[in-house]
This record gives structure tokens, sequence and C-alpha cells, in this order.
């Protein structure tokens, strides 16, 4: 049974709370507080407010940058919005909305909502904890080092958090989302319903996602520190942790009068299509008969799906290139479904492919061939295609899972699997994962790049309103300077 739950009216009363952060033009301030959050608002206002901001981050800022450099898609040749991010050359303010979102509305809306909630409705403290380790992981995933120990203290007299290295958050991540599955109260009375727009109230599924968040904790320090990786994951198993399973994903649907918001950046911008298909995921798609392709990618003026070489924005006029199909909220032809298409935090699939690279890698028993082949059927089927669907598809001798073979192997057909599951989905993940493992080993570089042959963007620049307002801030590294545990 799928359980994609929402709720219309927190969802909108969400998204009325987080327009002014999305819409204002004026300069934002310090990490530290959230002017968008009365200090009255209770854990009910709280906590969609907050679900919605990580959401629209999610959705939008980091879909576009991990579409851009996880080559699902490339910059159109009839307009310029992107055409920086295909030079590898962001502007560091291209960073200031989506920083400030996650840390003054999302976490300090999370934070209020601990102190408020406390042990008297400690289902809401469960969540914000879940929530807390989520969005500090996709700020250190994609910044590097970044402000955890003192970050959210203005009331301690700390406006210049100091950054914290990527060993010390990741510690705090796992503690963080540990604690969080722990306090969860399947049986309470008093607790979250239709305020939580993610998984309507259902604890069980809070516990899921708690433990698949700890496992994609784990994974993402496997060529950094495997040992590590190993017992936390050991531990989980030993602990009997439920993960994610099919049909289950941790999202937000959205509806025509409060759009998706990767939709939502076709409007400010006058419904120009900037974002196109990527020769790189639509040659992948076409190349191994792939039926995703038609609801990853609308037809080329051909007929076709037809992508771009990765940066090519200097092509002909007129040259036939595919757009990112409604399903991803970023086709301006469908204005419904583009609308309405899902956010997705953590799906079913990614749930299986980390369980079945785990087994591979012999820190978890199980059948990594059974998870591999049912990842890639919960891709199909959550796209409205079938199981004889993707059984023709992962029995081709080239997507057979490689039993026989090394792990690597394994690790490689696991990961390529994934990168492709999340096409338009999941971007800045799938681009996250080909960092961490090197899969899948097909990239090509940006026609457009001016940073050198052989290199890559490797993380975000910091914003630039930490270079002008923190006294700690550590300096901007280089574009393809890699984070802590990218060691490939």
């Amino acid at each position: 049974m799928k359980k994609y739950k929402t709720s219309i009216k927190f969802l909108l009363t969400a998204a009325i709370m987080l327009s002014f952060v999305t819409s204002c033009k004026k300069d934002f301030l310090d990490i530290n507080q959230n002017p968008n959050s009365p200090p009255d608002a209770g854990v009910a206002e709280l906590l969609p407010s907050a679900e919605a901001a990580i959401a629209h981050v999610v959705g939008n800022n980091f879909q576009i940058f991990g579409g851009i450099w996880g080559q699902y898609w490339t910059q159109s040749n009839s307009s310029s919005q992107y055409k920086r991010l295909e030079q590898y050359n962001p502007a560091a303010d291209d960073f200031d909305r989506p920083w400030k979102a996650l840390y003054a509305d999302a976490l300090e809306d999370l934070k209020t909502i601990i102190t408020k909630a406390g042990t008297a409705n400690q289902n809401y403290t469960a969540i914000s904890k879940i929530l807390q380790g989520y969005t500090f992981q996709l700020l250190t995933d994609n910044f590097g080092e970044i402000p955890f120990t003192d970050a959210l203290k203005p009331d301690a007299g700390i406006l210049s958090p100091r950054y914290d290295n990527q060993e010390t958050v990741y510690n705090g991540i796992i503690a963080l989302v540990s604690e969080g599955v722990s306090l969860i109260d399947e049986n309470a009375v008093i607790g979250p319903g239709d305020d939580d727009i993610l998984l309507h109230g259902d604890m069980a599924l809070w516990k899921e996602f708690g433990n698949t968040l700890l496992l994609r904790v784990y994974m993402r320090l496997s060529e950094r520190d495997p040992v590590k990786a190993q017992a936390g994951i050991a531990a989980l198993e030993t602990a009997g942790a439920a993960f994610l399973a099919a049909g289950e994903e941790v999202r937000i649907d959205y509806t025509p009068a409060n759009p998706n918001p990767l939709y939502s950046s076709l409007i400010d911008l006058s419904f120009v299509q900037n974002l196109v298909g990527s020769a790189t995921a639509i040659d992948y798609l076409n190349g191994n008969n792939d039926p995703r392709v038609d609801a990853f990618y609308s037809p080329a003026s051909n007929g076709t799906q037809v992508g771009f070489a990765q940066g090519n924005y200097n092509a002909p006029p007129g040259t036939p290139v595919s757009w990112p199909s409604p399903v991803t909220g970023g086709n301006i032809d469908d204005e419904v479904a583009s609308a309405s298409a899902p956010v997705k935090l953590m799906t079913g699939y990614e749930s299986l492919f980390l369980q079945a690279e785990a087994v591979a890698r012999g820190w978890m028993t199980g059948d990594a061939q059974a998870l591999y082949e049912e990842g890639i059927t919960e891709s199909f089927v959550s796209y409205g295609l079938q199981d004889t669907d993707a059984t023709n598809y992962f029995t081709q001798t080239a997507i057979a899972f490689p039993s026989a073979g090394t792990t690597a192997d394994k690790i490689e057909a696991i990961i390529t699997q994934k990168w492709i599951a999340m096409d338009g989905n999941q971007c800045d993940e799938g681009w996250t994962e080909w960092r961490r493992t090197g899969f899948p080993d097909f990239f090509t570089e940006s026609v457009n790049s001016i940073i050198g042959a052989g290199r890559f963007p490797a993380r975000f620049f910091y914003p630039s309103t930490e270079s002008t307002r923190n006294g700690n801030f550590p300096g901007q590294p280089l574009i393809y300077t890699k984070v802590w545990w990218d060691v490939n």
C-alpha cells in the first residue's frame, strides 16, 4: 500500500509562512534567528513550517544544483539562467537563500519545537531531532564544514558561530537521529497529525525514516571510515531496525494553488525553460531500453528523448532537446502536473539500494541481488510502470546484478541504478552519491567548464552572507575542493 500522505490545509499554511522567505529581496540575516516564526507559535504551526522550508530547498535550490552537476539536466541553449553552474563557476550569493532557509527557518523552528514539546509531547521532539539530523546532513554534505556546535545560540551571545569539522558534525547527526528514533512512542495519544505534512503523524514511518537516515549517514562514511560505518550498520541490524520499504516515501505533494518549488522557479522566471535533459542520463536510459525515459523527460521536437552534452548551451537554435518531464516540476508545458509534482526527501527505492550496498559490502545480512532488483522495481512502480517492466529491464545482461562479480562490481551496479532512479526526484542525493563512490563512471565534463580538465564541482560555495556577517567565516574553498568523506 502506498503511504504518500500530506495535508493540504497545513501545507498551505506552511507555504504562507514560507512565502516571505522565498520571495523577499532583502538581505538574509544571520543563521541564529527566524523572524518569520513568532515566538508564541505552537508546535502544530512550527512543524509544517519547518518541513515546508526543508522541502523547498530540497526541491528547488538543491534540486537544480544537483540536477545539473549530477548530469540529469543541463542549461538550455535558448536561455541563460544556469550558465554559471555549467561553467562550474557559481556565485556565492546563489547559496544565500537555501542556507538561510535551512538554518534560520527550518532548524530554528525545529529547535523551538523541541523546547516547547519537551517530554510532554515527545513525538514532536522525536520528529524534530530526526529532521535536524536530516537538515544538518544536507548542509554538511553540500558545504563541508558548517556551524553545528555553536549554531542557533543567539541567546548565549553566539552571533558568529564557529565552523565544526565534518567528523564532528557527523557524530552529532548520528546522536540527534538516534535520540529521535529512541523517543518515538507509536502508542502516544497526543502527537502530530495533519500538521505533519511529510508523514501525517505516522510514527511507525517516522521510525523507519530515522533508521533509514542513519543507514544513509553510515554509508556516507564508507570510504572515509569503513570501520565506523560497518559498526553502525551492524548495530542497526542487531537492534532489529526497520527501514523504509517499497511504497513508502517521505515527501510532500503540491497543488496548482501551492505549486512544486521547482515549478515555482519557472513562474519566477516568467515561464522561461532553462533546464533541459542531459545526454548523460538520457543516453543511458535509451541505451538500456529503460521505459522510465518517458517518465523523466518529455519528447523533443523530433518525437524522441534527446539530451544535450553537458554544458552545451551553445547548441544551434532549433536543435532537438528534451525537457524535464512534469513529474519533476520542471516543465512549463504541463502546468497542472508540474505544479503538483512531489518533493521527495527519501524514498523506498533509496532505502532498498542502501540496504543492497550494505549487504554487498558484508556489513548487513540479506540478499543483495534481491534488494537491488526490488529497488529497481520500486522505482518503476512509483512512476506508474509495471513489475514486469522492471523485470524485463534488470534481466538485461548490461543491467543484471553481477552476483559472481567483485564487491566493487556490485557497488558499481547498485549505485548506478540508484543514480538513474533519482533522476529528477532526488537529484542532489544522486550527485552526492556520485561524489562518494565515483559511480556512475561515465560523467562528462561540461563543455563550458572554466576550472580545468579533469575537474568537477565537489561542493557548494559558502553563501556570501557568511563571509560578510560571520566573524568566524573560514574562507571560501575552491569549487573542486572535496568534502571530508569524498576520498575518491
